[in-house]
């Protein structure tokens, strides 16, 4: 009887385990995946990058710092920008 109760428990188990699987191939995985070169984008930023915020501006990397980053708007404008902040590198058509 209790084979009966313990085979019952995991046959209503696997439909969860079935639901976890495919939700952390298709939603946790490529999220860690994005993170990770997001993080390896911002390290690898140096001078003269131009960079794309979230906001949408378009600025020059003046100083990469620890806790910031130096970027230039104009050439009157240099501001401190978060790192989080940083949407992508800005590449050039021309």
């Amino acid at each position: 009887m209790q084979d009966a109760a313990q085979g019952g428990v995991l046959a209503s188990l696997f439909p969860l385990l079935i639901l976890f699987a495919i939700f952390y191939f298709l939603v946790i995985r490529p999220q860690q995946k994005q993170a990770k070169q997001h993080k390896e984008m911002i390290a690898s930023l140096k001078k003269g990058d131009k960079i794309v915020t979230t906001g949408g501006l378009i600025a020059e990397v003046v100083k990469p710092e620890e806790d910031f980053i130096k970027v230039k708007l104009n050439d009157d404008c240099i501001v401190k920008l978060v790192p989080d902040y940083v949407a992508r590198k800005f590449e050039d058509e021309a």
